[in-house]
């Protein structure tokens, strides 16, 4: 028995008992009240065969018709065509809210089609958390992971040339969510935490540019604030004296890897990031650093030193001296 069929049979059969009580001349109307029910229960409602949990995404250009049979293939209404009747109603597909939906509960038409237009996703927020020093390619890696939607490619191509820019932070982004918006808001972040820096990077007679980079150096050679101002202060002395940095953290960057050791093959590739070939900074930022890389950039310890290392002991130790450096290899590294 089709459903429609089936439906008006046991409606009216639950009713029988009451029709006999009705004038035969209301008999009709009775019925006719019946009919539009069933009618409006088989066009409106959820199908039998609905799947709880189901998540469809709804794509930027995705016209009603589209949306409609995506909606119809996953079981979650039963007829496209009057889905498709409710979006024309409200503006067709042009006011559907792209993103991620979850149904966990069956749902009538209009309930589907008022969230589609209000982007009514069913789903929580989004928390990404991004640590200080995530490069803009394992950032890529941590949003395609968290929301499938957004591949890697969609976010590196988003974030190209904001390496340094995007902030190391917790963030809660909605299902409907793209790259461009989350790349938006890391890099407004960025400008709210620089800020109140902006007069010491202004005294301190080096670019944002330069500050950001160097920043994103001290992130990877450094652990501790106070160390962290300290290579800062090395390393723009090597910079002033127009020395190579000879810092290691640039061949994960390069290598797209953490290579905190590089090999003798390492030290000789031709990468304008190489700080043992090319004296001064690298031509940009290699990582995204955090507040207090920034404030040691901008505002480093002042020291005579020239070199630093990290000995097993998990402490730096420096020098002003090729010759004490060597000294502190042997004491400290041997």
């Amino acid at each position: 028995m089709p459903p429609f069929t089936r439906i008006i049979s046991t409606i009216t059969s639950a009713c029988a008992p009451y029709l006999s009580r009705i004038p035969r001349k209301r008999v009709g109307i009775v019925v006719g009240i019946l009919l539009l029910v069933g009618g409006y229960y088989i066009a409106f409602a959820p199908p039998a065969d609905f799947s709880p949990g189901s998540i469809v995404r709804i794509s930027r250009g995705t016209s009603a018709p589209e949306i409609a049979t995506e909606l119809a293939d996953a079981h979650i209404i039963s007829h496209p065509s009057v889905l498709r009747a409710l979006l024309r109603l409200s503006g067709e597909s042009g006011n559907v809210q792209t993103g991620v939906y979850q149904f966990v509960a069956p749902q009538n038409a209009f309930v589907v089609a008022y969230r589609l237009v209000t982007g009514a996703y069913g789903l929580p927020p989004v928390r990404l958390t991004f640590v200080e020093g995530t490069t803009v390619h394992e950032a890529a890696v941590r949003v395609a992971s968290a929301l499938p939607g957004i591949s890697a490619d969609e976010f590196l191509a988003a974030a190209a040339g904001k390496e340094g820019y995007l902030f190391p932070d917790t963030y809660f982004f909605q299902p409907s969510a793209d790259a461009e918006s989350i790349v938006a808001a890391m890099r407004a972040n960025f400008d709210t935490k620089i800020a109140p820096l902006i007069p010491a990077i202004g005294a301190s007679g080096h670019s944002l540019a330069d500050i950001v980079t160097m920043a994103s150096i001290v992130e990877k050679e450094a652990r501790t604030s106070a160390d962290r101002r300290m290579v800062a202060g090395i390393l723009w002395n090597r910079v002033r004296l127009g020395m190579p940095l000879q810092v290691d953290a640039v061949f994960g960057y390069i290598f797209d890897r953490p290579t905190y050791s590089p090999s003798p093959s390492d030290l000789a590739v031709k990468s304008p990031y190489n700080t043992y070939l090319h004296a001064g900074l690298p031509p940009g930022p290699i990582d995204n650093p955090g507040l207090d890389s920034l404030e040691a950039a901008a505002q480093p310890t002042k020291t005579s030193y020239l070199y630093y290392l990290t000995g097993h002991d998990g402490l730096m130790h420096y020098a002003t001296t090729y010759a004490g450096h060597q000294a502190n290899l042997r004491k400290y590294l041997n």
